[in-house]
């Protein structure tokens, strides 16, 4: 499933800046199967398909979602019992310039093996409000970003954005399949393995995103309270 959504208007402030933005009518986006190795990619839709997950039409594959799947709330309830959360780096693009910010591409679990697309659209996307603006993909260094994630105080995820396609790849190749207008854009860009393997339902999630200076973005969200 490829294509584009409207996301609801979304407010984000600037990392060590006053300025905020606001994203009233971006294109909002899941990439997935990001992965920059191509043979280990395979390798996970083969375990995957083990599973009953379908494999993807195309490497990497996007996914459009609901614009109100796309939120900042820390309370984000989710109606499957059977979802999870995984940190992504998420790509921004707000009157042409370009921001990196957190979030999690919550997803239920169980409809994924009926139906990735579907799966994705069945859980909020939650979003950290701050951000980084990047004035030159090319001179940011991407691969030195050490994502983590917790679930219910657990580490979960933890490595750096090294084996991910970069955001200029990953553009490039959006800009080919779908078009580009220049649209506002928000673009989850892929994630990282799970420590021990295993997708963990919980209600508390910690998302932690070091950029290569140092800083971080991050962002928690509860899934509790539907």
């Amino acid at each position: 499933m490829t294509g584009s959504a409207t996301a609801a208007a979304l407010t984000f402030g600037l990392l060590d800046s006053t300025e905020t933005i606001r994203l009233a009518a971006a294109r909002a986006i899941v990439a997935g199967y990001t992965g920059r190795d191509e043979v280990a990619v395979q390798h996970h839709i083969d375990e995957l398909a083990a599973i009953g997950v379908a494999p993807p039409e195309q490497v990497p594959m996007f996914y459009s979602i609901e614009a109100v799947t796309v939120t900042t709330a820390p309370n984000t309830p989710v109606a499957g019992s059977y979802t999870s959360g995984e940190i992504e780096p998420v790509v921004l693009r707000y009157c042409g310039r370009y921001f990196l910010g957190v979030g999690s591409d919550h997803t239920d679990r169980q409809l994924e093996t009926v139906d990735i697309a579907d799966s994705k659209r069945a859980c909020p996307k939650p979003l950290g409000t701050t951000v980084v603006e990047i004035d030159d993909w090319a001179d940011f260094d991407w691969d030195a970003c050490r994502a983590r994630s917790w679930v219910d105080g657990k580490l979960y995820q933890d490595g750096t954005l090294v084996n991910l396609r970069t955001p200029q790849n990953l553009l490039r190749i959006l800009t080919d399949r779908l078009g580009d207008s220049g649209e506002d854009l928000i673009c989850f860009a892929g994630t990282l393995p799970l420590l021990d393997g295993e997708f963990t339902p919980g209600n508390s999630w910690d998302l932690e995103l070091t950029l290569p200076d140092g800083r971080t973005l991050t962002h928690s969200y509860t899934t509790g309270g539907h």
